[in-house]
């Protein structure tokens, strides 16, 4: 069988199947071929794992990681896809492709059935319109998974993996530092699709934390703050959070005063520790 990167019989699958990309669906497949090999190894697509992969597309990085890892788990929304997918993988017996869309498919009992005896790592190009809504799902289900390993657009890795603190860093900043570590592990061209996208892309890593290491008393009230902060980060945090919270401004100011931090400072100027504690402060007050 020809290579899936090569754009002659990409085109020749897709016309014989009568399949035609979908915008909407952010439909972008990989035509170069060293993406995918690159992003299976780094993704811990190895024996004794098992990989959950969000979008096949043509099935070029389901083919690469179904070559390393014990089993490959997909979940893919296009059902269009599925006859070509039969020809593409037709060689591999340990993948599984499910009909489904990833944001509402309950992932934790898919990797109970699926990966049992397991390590479980997710690896995946990611639509762009869904990449952090879908991120953030994966990690705040707290799936049992070692690793996401992901590509995205490049401006959004460079949020996902930018430190808290820092003035690249938004909500879903904190949200992914709080769960676990995020790297960038290498940039990818828009040429390297077809069709090429208007943007490149980069795929990332979050290295799951196995366990809370912040110790933050009260998760609703922290991602609370979090949230309405970055939605105006540009204003004062302790006049954003009074309103947030419907705590007096001179009350906020003591809640700021008790965290150690001015009442003037900008959200994105504080670092995960400074939130932790501001949140303590703030969870206290509004008991």
């Amino acid at each position: 069988m020809p290579e899936l990167t090569d754009l002659n019989y990409l085109r020749e699958v897709m016309s014989r199947n009568g399949f035609q990309t979908s915008k909407s669906l952010g439909q972008n497949f990989i035509i170069n071929p060293s993406v995918c090999p690159k992003m299976a190894e780094l993704g811990n697509a190895k024996a004794g794992f098992g990989i959950l992969e969000i979008g096949t597309g043509v099935g070029v990085l389901t083919k690469e990681l179904a070559k390393r890892a014990d089993k490959v788990a997909a979940v893919e929304l296009d059902q269009k896809l599925f006859p070509i997918l039969e020809e593409t993988l037709s060689e591999f017996e340990n993948i599984r492709i499910i009909h489904g869309d990833a944001m509402k498919y309950d992932l934790k009992k898919l990797i109970a059935e699926e990966f049992q005896n397991m390590d479980v790592a997710v690896c995946a190009n990611l639509p762009y319109y869904i990449t952090s809504p879908l991120i953030m799902k994966l990690l705040e289900e707290k799936l049992p998974v070692k690793t996401i390993t992901v590509m995205v657009q490049k401006e959004a890795a460079q949020r996902l993996c930018a430190p808290v603190g820092s003035r690249e860093s938004g909500a879903v900043t904190v949200a992914v530092a709080y769960y676990g570590k995020a790297v960038k592990l290498f940039d990818v061209s828009r040429g390297s699709f077809y069709p090429a996208p208007n943007v490149d892309s980069a795929v990332i890593q979050i290295e799951r934390y196995p366990e809370n290491i912040w110790e933050v008393q009260n998760e609703t009230v922290f991602f609370r703050m979090v949230r309405a902060g970055f939605s105006q980060r540009r204003k004062q945090l302790s006049g954003v959070l009074a309103g947030a919270f419907g705590i007096s401004k001179a009350e906020m100011k003591e809640v700021f005063a008790q965290a150690g931090l001015s009442p003037s400072v900008r959200i994105e100027a504080l670092t995960m520790q400074e939130l932790v504690r501001l949140s303590h402060a703030v969870a206290a007050a509004s008991a």
